[in-house]
């Protein structure tokens, strides 16, 4: 179960990297959710390569993974211009009040 875990938070930030760095322009998101955006779009690139039936192929699943990727794609699309709204008030407020929390 750990080990699960770790590899989806490891596929999620490797997605989600690979995800922002196909956006162009700047993202100011937090590497948080980067990671969440990178888990769903993997999880929603599953349910999409089994719906089409690609999801379990000989050798690297490259279908799959490009679907993966791109709903990540997607979601930091989306994701972006909402976070940034947010202003540069929402921000520091929440680095002053989240400071002392782990």
């Amino acid at each position: 179960m750990m080990f699960q875990v770790i590899w989806i938070i490891l596929a999620g930030v490797v997605i989600g990297i690979l995800a922002r760095l196909i956006v162009r322009g700047r993202q100011d998101l937090p590497l948080w959710l980067t990671v969440v955006i990178g888990i769903v779009g993997a999880l929603v690139g599953n349910v999409l390569a089994s719906a089409f039936g690609v999801r379990n192929t000989g050798g690297v699943d490259w279908i799959r993974h490009v679907l993966q990727v791109g709903v990540a794609v997607g979601l930091v699309l989306l994701a972006a211009p909402l976070w940034a709204a947010r202003g540069p008030h929402a921000t520091h407020h929440d680095r002053h009040h989240t400071a002392g929390r782990l």
